[in-house]
């Protein structure tokens, strides 16, 4: 076993794990070939590895430790990761599309609803994944990485609740989409109170006014909401108070259940909810409306299926690239982008003057999705002349908003930017002067923003927020010089091995443990 220390050299770590890993494969008997197929990976990779010539993830050290049944590396007691990033440099190339970190989330609770097996492929490995399947398993679920980050899911005859991991429930926000899925099956039941981004307080109210006509009432706790059930016919069109994400997706997952047809208006059409649609389809629910605001969901009395489902591409990824692209200046290549949930994010950058090309559209595994491959160009971008402000979907995404902001710092002239969505993040906005862009807070909700920026190095503990964390790193991508983001725990709670993505586009990103 390796401790990694305070900013210990990514070249001695490599070497040194590298090492350890062979030796230990070596004594199960086991070949490079045999321990990249357990991984879903080539032997060359596998080479490369033992050699210390390729950079691993933290999440990666993991899985290998699960498949040699040995511990590989453990952080000391803080653990907490960080990422030296030497900036000014060109990126080029091509970057694929991951699945989408929302779409698997929201899949995971989903898959609650079903009594068979559910494989779920190509899933994307971050922490917030982590984060619910360690819940799924501490309640009886049987969670199984396969070859190719395939996920296999094998619920119990009956859900250990009582036995659920509070503290990852805690860590993240997904949990409170347990409740449509357990409230047919289960009379009561608690669940920890949710947790994840710091970007103020988001109420709970909306899911269960959402979920109030099934039957739910929920009673908050210090630490728990306390769920009862009297199951009710819903008489009458359930409307949506708020136009969520999470929320949509807890309501439809209750009426997958229902026995009987539902109306749910002001739905949310985003990506994620037509995913967890597009899954419960192939469960045998008929849903009408996929991709609109309103949905007609004729729900079935019990759900019992093997079944199988591809999440689709991430578009808040492929925005990041795009950003990633116009802050260096660089030309790239971003494939696998979902262009129906990029569209108005592109035109918005086209009238700043954004130069790209787009390829013609073809089908997404889950054969619903439509991607395309997108050619970021040099441009020379102005500001808009309207502010910018994030809308539900068909507008810009909430997530989307803070990158747009980033590419606001290179333009020249002044943008507004607008998040109203959230309670803080717009305050994120100010760590960006810290790398020298001049940003000037209106409020907790408004920002201006002056550029072009002259990016200058900086070392920044990164905020308790996925996408303004995000942000930060793509500007000391663009800044000249060593910076340091420290303890990037929410980027990996999004992102699966972006440092290492990066790095292949010409990136020189280190990361480092304290």
């Amino acid at each position: 076993m390796i401790y990694i220390g305070v900013m210990e050299s990514t070249t001695s770590y490599l070497q040194s794990v590298g090492k350890l890993i062979q030796h230990t494969r070596l004594a199960r008997n086991m070949t490079q070939a045999e321990l990249a197929t357990a991984l879903g990976t080539s032997q060359s990779a596998i080479n490369r590895i033992e050699n210390g010539g390729q950079n691993i993830s933290v999440e990666m050290l993991s899985r290998i430790g699960e498949v040699l049944s040995s511990e590989i590396v453990r952080l000391n007691k803080e653990g907490k990761t960080n990422f030296v990033i030497n900036g000014g440099k060109k990126l080029k190339g091509a970057i694929q599309v991951k699945t989408s970190k929302n779409a698997a989330v929201g899949l995971l609770c989903a898959a609650l609803l079903n009594k068979g097996k559910t494989t779920l492929h190509r899933v994307a490995r971050i922490e917030e994944v982590n984060r619910i399947i360690e819940v799924l398993e501490s309640i009886g679920v049987k969670c199984k990485w396969l070859p190719d980050n395939d996920l296999e899911i094998t619920p119990p005859r009956k859900l250990k609740l009582d036995q659920m991991d509070v503290a990852a429930a805690e860590r993240t926000r997904t949990v409170i989409m347990f409740l449509g899925p357990l409230m047919h099956q289960y009379s009561h039941f608690d669940i920890p109170f949710a947790g994840g981004c710091s970007l103020g307080t988001r109420t709970v109210e909306p899911h269960m006014t959402g979920l109030a006509p099934f039957g739910l009432s929920v009673e908050a706790t210090s630490t728990h909401y306390q769920a009862t059930t009297h199951k009710k016919q819903v008489k009458k069109d359930i409307i949506l108070v708020e136009r969520g994400d999470t929320v949509t997706e807890n309501v439809i997952m209750a009426a997958a259940l229902y026995d009987g047809q539902v109306t749910i208006r002001n739905a949310s059409p985003n990506y994620m909810v037509q995913d967890v649609c597009f899954f419960l389809q192939k469960l045998g629910v008929k849903i009408e409306g996929i991709g609109t605001t309103v949905l007609k969901i004729h729900g079935v009395k019990n759900i019992n299926k093997n079944v199988e489902y591809y999440p689709s591409e991430d578009p808040i990824e492929a925005m990041s690239f795009i950003a990633a692209a116009l802050v260096t200046d660089s030309e790239l290549t971003i494939t696998r982008a979902p262009i129906e949930f990029l569209e108005l994010e592109l035109a918005v950058l086209a009238g700043m003057g954004l130069s790209y090309d787009i390829s013609n559209e073809y089908p997404a595994n889950n054969g619903k999705t439509r991607l395309v491959d997108i050619k970021i160009k040099h441009s020379t971008l102005h500001a808009p002349k309207d502010k910018m402000h994030a809308m539900p979907f068909p507008g810009i995404n909430m997530d989307n908003l803070p990158f747009m902001g980033l590419v606001a710092c290179v333009a020249q002239g002044r943008t507004l930017v607008h998040d109203w969505s959230y309670e803080n993040r717009a305050i994120y906005f100010t760590e960006l002067s810290k790398l020298n862009a001049k940003i000037e807070m209106v409020d907790p909700h408004r920002v201006y923003i002056t550029g072009p920026t002259k990016w200058k190095p900086a070392d920044i503990t990164a905020p308790a927020a996925l996408r303004p964390s995000v942000v930060i790193m793509l500007a000391m991508l663009a800044a000249p010089g060593r910076s340091v983001l420290r303890d990037i725990y929410s980027i990996n709670r999004g992102y699966e091995d972006l440092a290492n993505r990066l790095n292949s586009l010409g990136a020189d990103i280190e990361t480092t443990w304290e």
